[in-house]
């Protein structure tokens, strides 16, 4: 039986949480210009998620860790001035909250002055609990990340699934109910085996939004490269392409190339 959506002019923190009380599945995209976001909001999504990725997917680097504020609040800026329906969600990059809460609250409210973002994004549980609290203290609207958080690769030492072990699993139940109660709007889990992201997101009263979380969460998020198919090298398991963007690209540009060399182009037509 489908559920009747609601039409949101506005995704807020509030529409969220009406929608997972709906039933209704959360749609998040990342977003890091302006002229990807216009379409991306332009296609409904219901939250553009302004991510470190950025380090990855527009930088080149290897892990997020390299990524500063400010290149985070100039990515969001372009974002948000797109977004005309879209909650859009800013993460805070690695260095920038985890070691002191003032700092952390320092950051988040930089980048809702500077920026225009809605909420920011923060990774982590118990460790950046006084952070988390200091955020939302000051009336900013906070997601969680738990489960694989790429900002602490290196003490992983890998990217593959976390909350295996049994008490792996505890601390992440024990750190999204605290999230909750902390006022935390919604948490983002990645890679985590699909069982567990169902109990999480069953146990508590805001939105579970997964990647490679299964599908018995409240929402999705996707880089858009990689749903596009921009990113061809990249294929974990969770990751479903809905174009291969990266030929197609190729293709094209090669053309272009080949017109240049013949000079077929411009013709007669494309010229003044």
């Amino acid at each position: 039986m489908s559920v009747a959506k609601k039409e949101y002019k506005r995704v807020t923190v509030k529409s969220l949480i009406e929608m997972k009380q709906n039933g209704e599945k959360i749609s998040m995209l990342t977003s890091y210009d302006y002229s990807m976001a216009k379409i991306v909001d332009a296609a409904n999504v219901d939250v553009i998620l302004v991510g470190d990725s950025a380090s990855n997917v527009i930088a080149g680097h290897e892990t997020t860790l390299p990524i500063t504020l400010d290149q985070m609040i100039y990515h969001a800026s372009s974002v948000v001035r797109a977004a005309k329906r879209a909650l859009v969600v800013v993460d805070i990059p690695f260095g920038s909250y985890q070691s002191d809460s003032k700092e952390a609250l320092r950051s988040a409210i930089r980048i809702m002055k500077e920026s225009g973002g809605h909420a920011v994004k923060v990774e982590g549980g118990e460790e950046i609990q006084e952070s988390v609290k200091r955020i939302l203290q000051a009336g900013i609207p906070v997601m969680g990340h738990l489960g694989l958080t790429p900002q602490s690769i290196y003490k992983f030492g890998t990217y593959t699934v976390r909350a295996k072990e049994e008490a792996e699993a505890k601390k992440l139940k024990e750190d999204a109910k605290m999230l909750e109660e902390l006022g935390c709007f919604g948490i983002v889990l990645e890679k985590i085996p699909a069982k567990l992201a169902k109990e999480v997101a069953e146990s508590v009263s805001i939105p579970i939004i997964g990647i490679g979380a299964g599908n018995g969460v409240d929402g999705q998020v996707l880089v858009v490269h990689d749903l596009l198919g921009m990113t061809h090298e990249f294929n974990p398991r969770f990751l479903r392409r809905y174009m291969n963007l990266y030929e197609e690209m190729s293709s094209a540009i090669s053309q272009y190339v080949d017109d240049v060399k013949s000079k077929d182009f411009p013709n007669e037509d494309e010229q003044y």
